[in-house]
C-alpha cells in the first residue's frame, strides 16, 4: 500500500453480535436509513425499535465474547498488523466484546477499511483454536482525531476507562506484551 497522507483516528470495532440494530446503547445503520434517537451516552427511550433489535437477535448466531486469555493475543496481532502497514499505534484496548485503537491511518476511509479489516482477520486468526470463526463484526467506528487535546483524551480513555480486564498497550511498553487494564495513575 502506498504512503498516502495520514491522521489520527480512534477506532472502535465491535465483537460479532454484541451492537446489533435496535439495541438500547443506539444505533444508526448504513447511510442512517433508520436510527434512534438517542446514542450510547443519552440513550433512547426503553423499547424504541425493540421488534427491530429481537429480530436480528434471532437471526444473529448470538454474542462473540472475548475470552481474557485471547485478548492478549488479539491485542498483539493488531498492534503487530499496524506496525507492519507503518501505521503509528499510540493505544489499543481489547475488551469482552469491542477493542479500541488510536492509530495514524491514511485519509482515505477506503484504505483504513482495508488496513482495519486485514488487522480483524489476522486477529481472529490468531486465536481460532479457542474462537473458531469470526471475532469481530462488519464495520467499526474511524473517528478522525484533529486537535491534540482529543488525542490525549482518547489516550486516556483506551487506557484507563475500558474497565476491569481489559488488555492495554501503548506505545511507552516498549515490547508486544501489554498489560490487563490499569488505573490512571497506576503505571
Amino acid at each position: 500500500m502506498s504512503q498516502s497522507p495520514r491522521v489520527w483516528r480512534h477506532v472502535i470495532i465491535n465483537t460479532r453480535g454484541t451492537w446489533l440494530p435496535g439495541d438500547q446503547r443506539g444505533f444508526r445503520n448504513r447511510k442512517h436509513r433508520i436510527h434512534s434517537s438517542g446514542d450510547y451516552r443519552n440513550r433512547p427511550p426503553h423499547g424504541e425499535h425493540a421488534g427491530l433489535h429481537e429480530y436480528h437477535k434471532d437471526r444473529s448466531a448470538g454474542e462473540t465474547h472475548i475470552g481474557r486469555g485471547e485478548r492478549a493475543v488479539i491485542g498483539r496481532e493488531i498492534v503487530r498488523h499496524l506496525q507492519t502497514e507503518g501505521c503509528r499505534t499510540l493505544a489499543i484496548a481489547v475488551t469482552k466484546v469491542h477493542a479500541h485503537l488510536l492509530v495514524e491511518l491514511p485519509i482515505s476511509l477506503e484504505d483504513v477499511k482495508a488496513i482495519i479489516g486485514d488487522a480483524k482477520r489476522l486477529s481472529s486468526r490468531a486465536v481460532k483454536r479457542s474462537m473458531p470463526g469470526s471475532v469481530w463484526a462488519a464495520g467499526g467506528t474511524y473517528k478522525r482525531v484533529v486537535e491534540q487535546s482529543h488525542q490525549k483524551r482518547a489516550f486516556d480513555y483506551i487506557l484507563y476507562g475500558q474497565g476491569e480486564g481489559a488488555w492495554t498497550w501503548s506505545f511507552r511498553d516498549g515490547t508486544l506484551e501489554g498489560q490487563f487494564a490499569r488505573r490512571k495513575g497506576d503505571g
